[in-house]
């Protein structure tokens, strides 16, 4: 069981890699989390350096393509810092990001809080506490070299590979009557590759992701607040790219986002 020292300690490896653009091969031993929560009291002292309330959460690791990318078998829960959410159409510096990769996504919005309880929340709880739904784009990272073989907790600790951010305007379509599973989607860089996807890469169903957020961080002591993002999970395998290039990520009816990266 790491002490306190030993949590912040490695918070503040993990910041100083972030901040400094640099990578380690994985925490050290004596930092390094058992299990997923002193993983993600970790991370919380990562969200504590970030000068603005928390914009919201990321999900990782939702779907095949995602899982083979960290060597993991099941999804993990991230935080997105406010100084890394963008607007759509925003320019974005790759900087010596070492996934270079991008990820289509649906994002909900919240419009009622879901703080920890006994009792699991149920979905129809979880999507009643949805205000809007919106398309986004995330370019994840990690701060370690060897980022396949570090395992769940070091990940979590790691933010789950959460970096820079960019969210769409809401859809103005009646989401709810959506089949959201079905929905089509693709990821297509200008004059370039094309990869196409849909909702049932992000657990079978966008909706399932965020109910298993819900209940992950409700599990851990954490609130998923009013107002909050959630990234529910890539829609496509993720992408690889490289600066220059401009990104649009399409979910149909749900709208397209767009960033462009240097």
């Amino acid at each position: 069981m790491l002490t306190e020292s030993q949590r912040q300690q490695a918070a503040d490896l993990l910041w100083d890699c972030w901040a400094h653009g640099r990578r380690i091969a994985q925490l050290p031993p004596e930092l390094a989390p058992a299990d997923r929560a002193q993983a993600y009291d970790i991370q919380a002292r990562l969200e504590a350096r970030s000068f603005a309330p928390l914009a919201g959460w990321k999900i990782g690791a939702t779907g095949p393509g995602g899982q083979r990318l960290l060597n993991v078998d099941a999804p993990l829960a991230g935080r997105l810092l406010a100084e890394r959410v963008h607007r759509n159409g925003a320019t974005v510096s790759l900087g010596d990001s070492l996934m270079k990769v991008i990820e289509v996504e649906i994002a909900f919005r919240m419009r009622k809080s879901l703080p920890p309880r006994d009792t699991p929340y149920s979905r129809e709880e979880v999507l009643d506490a949805v205000g809007s739904v919106h398309p986004a784009i995330e370019i994840p990272d990690t701060r370690y070299d060897n980022f396949k073989q570090v395992g769940a907790a070091q990940l979590i600790a790691d933010n789950t590979c959460a970096d820079q951010f960019v969210l769409g305007a809401p859809a103005t379509v009646d989401w709810r009557s959506l089949d959201l599973a079905a929905l089509k989607t693709f990821g297509r860089i200008d004059g370039g590759e094309q990869r196409d996807g849909s909702g049932a890469e992000v657990l079978g169903d966008p909706r399932i992701a965020l109910t298993w957020l819900a209940n992950e961080l409700s599990r851990y002591g954490m609130t998923l607040a009013e107002g909050q993002i959630v990234a529910s999970g890539s829609t496509i395998v993720p992408m690889p790219v490289r600066a220059g290039q401009r990104i649009l990520g399409d979910l149909g009816p749900l709208g397209t986002v767009e960033v462009e990266l240097t």
